[in-house]
């Protein structure tokens, strides 16, 4: 007896294709008529969970779990130490620093001090170049629509500056003076993004008085831009996503003058930064990533710094003061390599157990690099790297105290290996369960995959995930095309005209599991979020006998109008211009909402979404859920 949801059938037709829609009064997100839906769908499922937990509470075990992992290290930015606490679970973290790393931590900044709302949240700060100021972003509804506030670092006082219609931005400071910030112009919350200006902000004026310093209003293409060496640096790429332009100012020039830099124009160009008056790049015809360089000065000869190493994806590149350091990523383990600036191999370092590892901070006076390993299964570990010798071990100090590991390191067998797409391409797979556990096809396991933009994850540490394996689950990641696993080409080969490739390796790993006896249909789960929770929606639709569980978050479920909202038509070049015929039939044939059929029972779904959500606005994910319920043959929950 689900909460009722009116059917207001609404023709939509695009090209050759009609469709009736009957849930679009829910794309009028904020309606009275639609919170009310959706209050009552909440209470329906909280009521449900309630029910569940008496019987099947974990909460006691994560907890434990989570008092006995160990933790990170602060973030250095600028010349301090940073860390997040929660002081009260029913408040906002807050934010501390040290002056050095075994310091009594200070309070520096309290979203509830500022704003009394337990829901507002500091989602990033940025430090002035000496320190001494920070300029803080606050989300004050789970939104990407922020404010920017800033903090006397010695006074501990929060300026009176604010700014507000801050969406999709960084902070820049021009040293101590002021910062560079993107302002947005939507009206309406969830109406397609409008976030093309840039303006600098003097520290102690009004925002009325903030200079306009780029404009790509009539173009609508989209643009970043950060400070490097003295200079501000825009990067503008066109709406087809073909084309970038670059642009520096000096900042010692208050009037910033822009002036173009690096004729490359075309998207494989990517810009790194500024060093020494020599531009940095990497550039995407290398499928597997390298590093090379132009003078400022003189564009016409460019250096290869750092070659591509074949079947290891170039992760992330750091430039510290006298180093570049590369992280990889090959189908077994993550490594880095660290060079001087002229592309001299100087170490390389491995991560140990399968681990994956985040670069923290270099010690420039003792050469020593501060490195945090972790795993699905293994909490972090904070070690010092000591670039000179090679030498390393394990990092502790008066906050950062040892514990005797959860597990031993083999409790949990993690494997990494590949099956065969429908296309016989090789698909790695992660797969962790307790060691000894029989395969005897009937154990309750959870696959996950992401498979979109590009984008490569690493292995989370989560306790939740732990109470699930050491209570006799399966969790698997399936690292399929569209993502960046396997180099630029394995995106490519996932992305718009090529998109069904992704969702086709995800059902094939399903299929995998079940092949090789780790589960059966009956205890398949899969879950993602945002393009995985498309990816989600997509597998559930074709294949819905393959899975008992579905739990797809802020997922993309409407196809056909997905660039029609907030970001969505900046996503044309990943999924398909809604516009041009053959592209808007590839949509239309993976799209879940679309693809939802009348007499089919799919699998029990869980639907994730965040009502402020301006990136994928919950529409999607209010339409899907609408649709699956109000069938006569859906039987499962």
């Amino acid at each position: 007896n689900y909460p009722e949801a009116k059917n207001i059938p609404v023709p939509f037709s695009k090209h050759n294709f009609t469709f009736q829609d009957d849930y679009s009064w829910m794309e009028k997100m904020k309606s009275s008529e639609t919170n009310a839906w959706m209050e009552l769908q909440n209470t329906k499922t909280y009521s449900h969970l309630e029910t569940v937990k008496k019987k099947y509470s974990t909460a006691s075990k994560i907890k434990e779990y989570d008092f006995l992992s160990t933790n990170g290290l602060p973030a250095k930015r600028g010349d301090y130490f940073y860390t997040r606490y929660i002081l009260d679970k029913n408040k906002p973290p807050v934010l501390f620093y040290r002056k050095a790393l075994n310091d009594d931590p200070i309070e520096i900044i309290d979203p509830y001090k500022i704003y009394k709302d337990n829901n507002v949240r500091l989602s990033s700060f940025y430090p002035s170049k000496n320190s001494r100021m920070i300029a803080f972003k606050i989300s004050k509804d789970g939104g990407d629509q922020e404010e920017i506030r800033f903090v006397d670092v010695e006074k501990k006082k929060t300026l009176e500056d604010v700014l507000t219609k801050i969406k999709f931005s960084g902070v820049s400071w021009n040293h101590e003076k002021g910062v560079f910030y993107k302002r947005n112009s939507n009206v309406n919350t969830f109406e397609r993004d409008s976030t093309y200006l840039l303006y600098y902000h003097k520290i102690g004026d009004t925002q009325a008085n903030d200079k306009l310093i780029y404009d790509t209003t009539a173009s609508e293409n989209d643009f970043h831009f950060f400070t490097a060496e003295d200079k501000l640096i825009i990067v503008e790429t066109n709406k087809a996503e073909t084309e970038r332009y670059y642009f520096y100012a000096n900042l010692s020039d208050e009037t910033f003058a822009l002036k173009p830099f690096a004729k490359h124009n075309e998207s494989d160009f990517n810009f790194h930064t500024i060093k020494n008056g020599k531009v940095y790049f990497s550039n995407t015809k290398s499928d597997f990533g390298e590093v090379s360089y132009f003078n400022l000065a003189n564009e016409s000869e460019e250096f290869k710094v750092i070659p591509q190493i074949y079947n290891s994806v170039l992760l992330e590149t750091k430039f510290l003061e006298n180093y570049i350091i590369c992280k990889y990523k090959t189908t077994a383990k993550n490594y880095m390599h660290i060079y001087d600036y002229s592309g001299k191999f100087i170490r390389k370092f491995e991560a140990p157990y399968g681990m994956d590892f985040r670069i923290n901070f270099l010690d420039a006076k003792k050469n020593e690099l501060y490195v945090t390993f972790n795993s699905y299964v293994i909490s972090y570990l904070n070690y010092k790297l000591n670039i000179e010798t090679g030498k390393y071990g394990p990092y502790f100090n008066d906050f950062i105290e040892p514990k005797p590991s959860l597990f031993t390191f083999d409790h949990f067998e993690t494997k990494i290996v590949t099956y065969k797409s429908r296309d016989s391409k090789d698909i790695p797979i992660t797969i962790i369960h307790k060691k000894g556990m029989a395969l005897d096809g009937k154990n309750p396991t959870l696959l996950e995959a992401y498979g979109g933009f590009g984008s490569i994850y690493g292995s989370n540490f989560d306790t939740g995930l732990l109470t699930f394996l050491e209570r006799g689950g399966v969790y698997a990641y399936a690292e399929i095309r569209g993502g960046g696993e396997k180099g630029q080409k394995w995106h490519k080969d996932g992305k718009g005209l090529k998109k069904m490739n992704t969702f086709n390796d995800f059902i094939d790993g399903a299929e995998f599991l079940i092949k090789e006896n780790y589960t059966n249909p009956k205890k398949l789960a899969i879950t993602g979020s945002s393009q995985g929770g498309l990816l989600v929606g997509v597998a559930m639709t074709k294949r819905p006998e393959l899975f008992k569980v579905a739990i797809p978050k802020f997922g993309v479920f409407d196809m056909a109008k997905f660039s029609l909202f907030t970001v969505g038509k900046y996503h044309n070049d990943e999924y398909g211009n809604p516009d041009l015929e053959n592209e808007f039939n590839s949509l239309l044939e993976y799209s879940p909402y679309h693809n939802i059929k009348d007499d089919v029972d799919y699998p029990t779904t869980l639907i994730i979404t965040s009502e402020n959500d301006d990136r994928v606005p919950p529409l999607h994910s209010y339409k899907f859920a609408a649709k699956l319920q109000n069938r006569a043959s859906q039987k499962n929950p």
